[in-house]
């Protein structure tokens, strides 16, 4: 197949460049508004137990479940007249709106009850619980409508947002702005680094070239999968940033073949084919690892996890059909004039040295070779030395501690983050978001309900609970009944906690809640019983998508090798890279290092998705460069014993093997790490917490994984295997034979192809 492409864009490199352009044109335009469409929640599955408890407050209970709180402060007290003045003002205008569902203030309370609930312990601010009707995107819409009529500061009355719809909508903003700066910071960086390593200016443009083809692509994606299903916000950073990096990285080893079969003596035609037979067939195979670690996340049903699956893939299969269809077209046309412009060369020339050719590379001459052989030399104490380091810099994940995502992910200059800092500081009974919601549906017993509630306020750390049977703290009714909380489709009762619901905390007081028998069947809602949901469905399917991944890894890597030790390896290797960056992202945003560095809020837990994006995409990731080094090592492998059945020379093929494959891949593999920490590192600079701690993370795992783990362990294990690396039963070697996937041999300079057109 490789070779059929091959000849087919080296005989009409010009009309492919030309569709090409005109493709990515359609993409930019159509995906440009890609954005408006995507969502930021996700997090719980749509008949969760708190999301079916969520909707039957909106449904029987007005203003039962807000998810738009807007504060109001004054120096004045909120009693002042100009404050109480503006407080209405503002609820008018919500009562007004089609989609508002219920109002609750602290200025229209019921009862004295529900007033000293919604107003701050220093009595200079008071609460507008509002509840929009509809979902994710269309509360966030309404937020952002409302943030420019009724936010602000006059008269010395200041009215800031906050609740989970006015955090989606801050989200959104920050989401689109982020990826703005990522992407112009790493565009020119990646270009110098593209120039080091290439020294020519027109080859280090082809893989940048090709990356934003790639991100115009994936914004065309994300447009498309709007249209018909939900798609995640926090999809559009990462696929893009890795639609970039991958496209960088497969045109850095497709033009680094091409240029060095070109030095060979190759023709340009000649050096196109042979390039895609080797370099070609490497990225297909590492496209496919990625491709099955991203598709395991349809497991979940979780459409934050499975909206990174499908546009991820579809962004893999992008960035690797434009680095094997596009950039050989490009590289036809430009044969050897793909070195001109060589900025490195005036450079060199003032030290009195001369610009080495790609292709007069002696591998036994460079420092790489140096090295491996010298690991190879302590294969052992190596070995063990770095594996001991990985796993003290993993211990700090043993601790690990998971939690639904608030407001707090937003730095605190967001204002939906001062609004819940101040809630969470000044209304200890009145958090609508921190506290626990039961529907009791049908029931309506007020002695009944008044029994129950009495005990729910005996659970250690509850602050009060408030029920149609009245205001129960400690055991003892201290306030009469709340109106509103019970009708004839049944009754809901809100319990009130000091503790953070999404914390581990938070999760054992909802657990004691459960285990008071209720005098009806009962629905459980609120922040707490949300992050329990949204934990437990993660958990269900984990152990299937680490299946899935780690049989079709492997599957893959044995159909790339014919081995079935390299496979095994590569995935003990994989995961121990992983337990490593892990336990930093642990010690880093659960423990809360480097907060003050990275400008976020450590919370005491860890987003629990982030772990499982982390792992699927990082494993991808990793599998790549395994995948662009074993080719290479194996390429050298097959040519030293073709021909050849001694065992006696087989220990020597493969130390000399692996040293020459290291030796001519390790300065590529490693600029591909540093583009690929440089593109996805740009996430970093994020003012959402978990993507930070995502972009950090991945990036700490590619820079591992291509020093320690690649130019280190990697040849010490092999060296300590010796011939056993390329051991399979041989059923399998034989299936593997005739499944026949392995490139034909080398083009001859003088091979015959048809005239190009051009």
């Amino acid at each position: 197949m490789l070779i059929r492409i091959a000849r087919f864009t080296t005989r009409f490199p010009r009309a492919i460049l030309i569709g090409a352009l005109a493709v990515a044109l359609l993409f930019g335009i159509f995906g440009a508004t890609a954005a408006s469409g995507l969502k930021s929640g996700g997090f719980v599955s749509a008949d969760a137990e708190s999301i079916r408890a969520a909707q039957s407050l909106t449904d029987n209970f007005d203003g039962a479940a807000p998810n738009y709180i807007l504060l109001v402060e004054s120096p004045a007290g909120v009693d002042a007249e100009q404050v109480r003045n503006r407080a209405l003002q503002i609820i008018d205008v919500l009562r007004a709106r089609a989609d508002t569902a219920g109002v609750q203030s602290y200025w229209t309370a019921p009862s004295p009850a529900v007033a000293s609930a919604l107003r701050s312990t220093d009595g200079e601010s008071g609460l507008i619980a509002v509840t929009f009707e509809g979902d994710e995107t269309q509360v966030q819409e309404s937020a952002g409508e409302l943030g420019g009529q009724v936010t602000g500061t006059a008269d010395g009355v200041t009215v800031r947002a906050g609740g989970l719809a006015a955090t989606f909508h801050e989200v959104n903003e920050q989401i689109t702005h982020d990826l703005a700066i990522a992407e112009t910071a790493a565009i020119p960086l990646t270009l110098v680094v593209l120039v080091l390593v290439f020294g020519s200016l027109v080859a280090a443009s082809l893989p940048l070239l090709v990356g934003l083809f790639a991100i115009a692509a994936t914004l065309a994606i994300l447009k498309l999968f709007t249209l018909f299903t939900d798609v995640s916000i926090y999809a559009m950073n990462l696929t893009t940033a890795l639609g970039l990096a991958l496209a960088i990285d497969y045109s850095l080893f497709i033009v680094s073949r091409f240029r060095e079969e070109l030095a060979a003596g190759l023709d340009p035609r000649a050096a196109t084919v042979r390039a895609l037979q080797t370099a070609g067939r490497t990225v297909l195979f590492s496209a496919v690892t990625v491709a099955l670690s991203l598709s395991a996340m349809l497991v979940f049903d979780l459409y934050f996890l499975r909206s990174f699956a499908y546009s991820g893939v579809a962004v893999v299969v992008a960035a690797a059909a434009a680095s094997i269809v596009v950039l050989p077209a490009a590289l036809m046309l430009l044969g050897h004039r793909v070195n001109a412009l060589d900025l490195r060369a005036p450079i060199l020339r003032l030290f009195g040295r001369e610009p080495a050719a790609l292709g007069a590379m002696v591998p036994e001459q460079t420092r790489w070779y140096r090295l491996v052989k010298r690991v190879m030399r302590a294969a052992v104490p190596v070995s063990v030395v770095i594996v001991a380091l990985l796993l003290a810099l993993g211990s700090p994940f043993l601790s690990v501690k998971f939690g639904y995502p608030d407001e707090r992910v937003l730095p605190t200059s967001a204002a939906s983050r001062q609004v819940g800092d101040e809630i969470r500081a000044e209304f200890p009974r009145a958090d609508p978001g921190g506290s626990t919601t039961i529907v009791l549906d049908g029931y309506r017993d007020e002695r009944g309900v008044g029994d129950y509630a009495a005990r729910l306020s005996e659970v250690d750390d509850v602050t009060a609970v408030l029920s149609s049977a009245g205001v129960y703290v400690s055991g003892n009714r201290l306030a009469p009944t709340p109106p509103g909380m019970a009708n004839d489709s049944g009754t809901y009762l809100s319990v009130n906690t000091s503790l953070d619901p999404f914390s581990p905390a938070g999760g054992e007081q909802l657990k004691a809640l459960r285990a008071i028998d209720a005098p009806a069947p009962a629905l459980f809602g609120g922040s707490a019983a949300v992050n329990e949901d949204s934990l437990g469905a993660l958990a269900a399917r984990l152990p299937l998508a680490a299946l899935l991944i780690i049989l079709s890894t492997f599957v893959v890597l044995f159909l790339f090798t014919g081995s079935l030790i390299l496979p095994l390896k590569a995935l003990l290797l994989n995961t121990l890279s992983l337990t490593a960056a892990f336990g930093a992202m642990v010690w880093i945003f659960q423990q809360g290092h480097l907060q003050g560095l990275l400008g976020f809020t450590a919370v005491g837990y860890l987003v629990p998705t982030m772990p499982i994006l982390m792992f699927c995409l990082a494993f991808g990731l990793s599998m790549d460069y395994e995948v662009f080094l074993l080719s290479r090592i194996r390429e050298e492998w097959l040519r030293r014993r073709a021909g050849r059945t001694d065992s006696e020379s087989a220990a020597a093929d493969n130390t000399e093997s692996v040293a020459i494959g290291v030796a001519r891949t390790g300065r590529i593999f490693t600029a591909a790490a540093v583009l690929m920490a440089i593109v996805i590192g740009a996430l970093t600079t994020s003012k959402v917490s978990f993507i930070q701690l995502m972009g950090l993370g991945l990036t700490l795992t590619v820079l591992a994984d291509a020093t320690l783990i690649r130019a280190l362990l990697v040849p010490a294990l092999m060296k300590l295997l010796g011939p056993l690396n390329w051991w399979a039963p041989k059923p399998l070697a034989r299936l593997h034979e005739r499944i026949g996937f392995s490139e034909e041999p080398a083009a001859s300079p003088a091979t015959a192809e048809p005239p190009v057109r051009v």
